[in-house]
C-alpha cells in the first residue's frame, strides 16, 4: 500500500490517501459527468486523512442521500466522496493527487443506470 498526497485547487484542503491503485473509475451519472472527476476507489474510513483544511470542506448529497460528495468551499474542487455503492468506503478524485495515477486503466461505471450497474458489480442496489 502506498500513500498519495492531494489537495484542492486553492490548496486550503490538503489530504493523503493510502491505497493500492489498480485502476481509475469514470462515472457517467449527472454529478460525476459535471465534475469530470476520475476516481481512485479506496478502502475503509482510515484510508483518507485530511491534513489541513477540514473546516474548509463542504458536502453535498442528492437523490437517496447515501453518497456524500466533499468539496472545497472556496475553490469548489471536489476532492473525494463516500460513494452510494458503499458509503463506508472512499473514492478520491485522482485529478487532485500529486502523483501520476492518470496512466492507470480507466473502468467505466454506468451511473446513469445506477441500480443495474450496481447489481452488475455485485451490490444489492
Amino acid at each position: 500500500m502506498a500513500t498519495y498526497r492531494g489537495s484542492c485547487h486553492c490548496g486550503r484542503v490538503d489530504f493523503e490517501v493510502e491505497a493500492t491503485p489498480t485502476h481509475l473509475v469514470s462515472c457517467n451519472c449527472s454529478i460525476c459527468s459535471a465534475k469530470g472527476a476520475l476516481y481512485l476507489p479506496v478502502g475503509e474510513i482510515s484510508s483518507v486523512s485530511v491534513l489541513s483544511g477540514e473546516s474548509e470542506l463542504s458536502s453535498y448529497s442528492f437523490n437517496t442521500g447515501a453518497a456524500k460528495h466533499f468539496f472545497c468551499r472556496h475553490c469548489g474542487i471536489h476532492t473525494f466522496h463516500r460513494p452510494r455503492i458503499d458509503p463506508s468506503r472512499w473514492s478520491v478524485n485522482a485529478r487532485c493527487l500529486e502523483s501520476g495515477l492518470r496512466e492507470l486503466p480507466i473502468e467505466s461505471f454506468d451511473g446513469d443506470n445506477w441500480e443495474v450497474a450496481a447489481r452488475a458489480e455485485g451490490w444489492p442496489g
